[in-house]
């Protein structure tokens, strides 16, 4: 008997309940190797997922084995963001991924969140099929660029003007293209709305860089933080990550990634990475640039959690 109650019905004897740090080695068990040997992020990061009161981490629990996971976060008041969903294939066809997906909706909507969003790599044909079946809908996609860092003085033109920032933000391209999102400065691989709070914070906490020139400002972005990441020879490196790049034409652009490389090379990492819009336009200007392009887009979708029907 379970005490799920959804979309689905589960088979008797497999039941919902948050994580718990004893589920490690069943976890590790299905999902070392989601996308190849050692491919997995979460055998590396699982304790530390189960800390916080912002999130809630859920299995699948099956007695004798786990037969799914997956975690919901808290970004702001009223967005959520899910990820992290993984189906033991010793349990795949028996709705276990509907009826996590369905539980942390529900947890998502008790805490005030009024949308629920998540990332899938745009190569990812079974987690993109999978997101549109559980409710959620494209909303935006877009692209890394890696400026390598070099040591310099940030150009002149590049301020910390946040009011400038933001008004140039709300009537920019780029907000457009990615209906106002930007990476988390707290959750990685994790998008919000960006507000003038979250620049503020960067502004005293990380760096902003906003471009004005004598014919008004043209350009924005934003350190979310550093951190450490072994490369594919597992080497550790230092990354430099910036929630956003924003620009209004190519000079722009320019000065932009000019700053973002000043700023890397002066936080001492190796390598970048900064958001921008999966469009010919940005895309084409970080090729131009040779800003060293990442190879795929990632997209995001959303679901409403108003819409209780979908329960």
């Amino acid at each position: 008997m379970n005490t799920y109650t959804g979309r689905v019905s589960l088979p008797d004897g497999i039941d919902i309940r948050p994580a718990t740090h004893d589920d490690y080695d069943d976890v590790v068990a299905f999902t070392t190797d989601t996308w190849g040997e050692g491919s997995d992020y979460i055998p590396d990061i699982y304790h530390d997922w189960l800390e916080g009161d912002d999130k809630e981490t859920l299995v699948a629990d099956a007695g004798d084995a786990i037969a799914g996971i997956a975690q919901v976060v808290m970004l702001s008041e009223t967005e959520a963001w899910t990820q992290g969903m993984r189906v033991n294939p010793e349990f795949r066809g028996q709705g276990i991924g509907t009826a996590l997906n369905d539980a942390l909706f529900l947890w998502a909507q008790e805490q005030g969140a009024v949308v629920a969003r998540n990332m899938v790599f745009s190569w990812n044909q079974a987690g993109l099929g999978q997101s549109r079946a559980l409710g959620y809908d494209p909303v935006t996609q877009f692209r890394w660029l890696h400026p390598e860092p070099s040591d310099g003085d940030l150009p002149e033109t590049v301020t910390t003007n946040t009011a400038a920032g933001w008004s140039f933000w709300n009537r920019s391209d780029a907000r457009t293209e990615l209906s106002g999102l930007v990476l988390d400065m707290d959750e990685s691989w994790a998008m919000r709305e960006l507000t003038p709070a979250m620049l503020e914070r960067a502004a005293e906490e990380t760096a902003v860089f906003v471009v004005t020139r004598r014919d008004g400002t043209k350009g924005l972005a934003f350190r979310t933080r550093t951190y450490e990441r072994e490369n594919d020879e597992g080497v550790p490196e230092q990354w430099a990550e910036y929630g956003v790049g924003a620009w209004a034409d190519i000079e722009a652009a320019e000065t932009l990634l000019d700053a973002i490389a000043v700023d890397a090379a002066s936080c001492e990492v190796d390598r970048t990475r900064v958001l921008i819009p999966e469009t010919a336009e940005f895309v084409s200007d970080g090729a131009l640039l040779r800003a060293n392009i990442s190879e795929y887009p990632d997209f995001v979708l959303a679901a409403d959690l108003t819409a209780d029907s979908r329960f």
